[in-house]
């Protein structure tokens, strides 16, 4: 089961360089704090306080929010100049704001970036700085007062029947998700996209592959739900991105780990934007085939995955997410190289599109057993999670990317805790 990946965390704002919008003084600035999970609405969170006279200010009020990994977390950091005692903002200097994901903030730690106004203009030379502080910390008493609750209720002055002191306490740090990603782990993001007959022909509207004049279909909606959240995790964005079960040219030989830009040398994609636009322009230049065979890319990530084992700190993890219409045809590799890959840092999301039986996709998801290769060798550690694209096809698209990436927080911990590695560096604790 998908352990709930929602935690606290602190950020602490200030600014540079800020617009003076008053005469005779220094502008008064105040931070507000806004955020956004879904469509175009965004709610107030918190401000912080107003300091006077400053165009330099540390605000000592911190904004609590609560950290899903698994949601695009939007906020807005707006800075105004406050000169009346008004709740309203419409009739205060603006000084500029700044837009992030959650996510970015964590992944950095700390982020430093300039303010714009309303028309992404400069707002001068003004600069916003957040960081983030994970809250969830010990709390520890030296001394415990022992009740008996009999005497407190016959006895009108009594205080207690003793007190037991804590001489020496030893904590052994257990590190959660939070700890490792703001530690400064890397999740290192792979696309496979299915590319067999059975998607049928890409330009008949019937096609899984078929882009509709709204330019989406499944395996793009896949692509941008699950990529959205995972890029903020990755430093450069660079995401080598694969097909598998079509023939290419100008040999037309059938390939199960193509490189969607056909430069085997350099596989990689600039960001999610990169992802969708080599799987349109590769699209057209392939001849969907067959059959389905997941191993050769599961096994082309586990070699990366593999080179991983010589850090000697919790740097990088792997995900390589599969997006597929149909049957595995080659079902007891997979198993093996899957359960090769739970040995690794890497974990497996399945996105199944269309309407096919996706039994095979159950069993290699290891929710209600553990998997095992055909020689009866067990997976160290669950590491594929599958979903059916069909369950969201109505649903909001933030959705599907929180089912898929429910379990990858318990993954990564599981891991790292499994070889006993901590954070490149130490996170911060408030």
């Amino acid at each position: 089961m998908a352990a709930s990946c929602v935690t606290k965390v602190e950020l602490t704002i200030s600014c540079e360089n800020l617009l003076d919008m008053d005469v005779g003084s220094k502008s008064d600035p105040l931070c507000v704090l806004l955020m956004n999970t879904s469509g175009n609405q965004w709610f107030e969170v918190d401000r912080t306080e107003r300091v006077k006279n400053c165009l330099n200010p540390k605000f000592a009020k911190k904004f609590v929010v609560d950290y899903y990994f698994e949601v695009v977390q939007k906020l807005r950091f707006s800075v105004y100049d406050i000169d009346n005692k008004t709740v309203d903002l419409s009739d205060d200097d603006f000084l500029g704001e700044f837009e992030c994901s959650l996510g970015q903030i964590v992944s950095s730690s700390k982020l430093t970036r300039p303010l714009v106004l309303k028309n992404k203009k400069p707002a001068g030379k003004g600069t916003i700085t957040v960081n983030v502080h994970d809250i969830s910390s010990y709390l520890l008493s030296i001394e415990f007062e022992c009740i008996n609750s009999k005497k407190k209720q016959k006895k009108k002055n009594y205080k207690n029947s003793g007190v037991v002191s804590v001489k020496v306490c030893q904590i052994t740090r257990e590190y959660t998700f939070l700890d490792y990603i703001m530690g400064g782990c890397q999740l290192n993001f792979t696309v496979g996209i299915d590319f067999t007959g059975s998607n049928g022909d890409p330009r008949s509207p019937d096609s899984l592959h078929y882009i509709s004049p709204q330019g989406v279909n499944e395996y793009l909606s896949a692509i941008w739900s699950v990529g959205l959240v995972v890029q903020d995790y990755d430093s450069d964005k660079m995401f080598p991105a694969f097909g598998f079960g079509a023939q290419i040219p100008p040999s037309w030989q059938v390939s199960h780990e193509f490189p969607l830009n056909f430069n085997p040398a350099n596989p990689f994609c600039a960001g999610v934007e990169g992802v969708v636009e080599a799987y349109r322009m590769c699209l057209p230049q392939v001849k969907l085939y067959g059959p389905t065979n997941f191993a050769p890319i599961i096994n082309h990530m586990a070699r990366f995955a593999q080179q991983a084992l010589q850090q000697n700190t919790a740097s990088q993890y792997y995900v390589l997410l599969i997006i597929t219409d149909g049957v595995i045809t080659d079902m007891d590799q997979t198993r093996g190289a899957i359960v090769a890959a739970s040995r690794l840092p890497m974990s497996i999301i399945i996105v199944g599109v269309g309407k096919a039986d996706f039994t095979d996709m159950e069993i290699l998801d290891g929710d209600d057993g553990r998997l095992r290769s055909v020689t009866g060798e067990p997976a160290v550690r669950d590491i594929v999670q599958f979903v059916p694209f069909r369950k969201f096809q109505n649903a909001p698209r933030e959705m599907l990317a929180q089912c898929v990436l429910a379990e990858l927080p318990q993954q990564v911990t599981s891991y790292f805790r499994y070889i006993n590695l901590s954070p490149p560096h130490e996170p911060k604790q408030s």
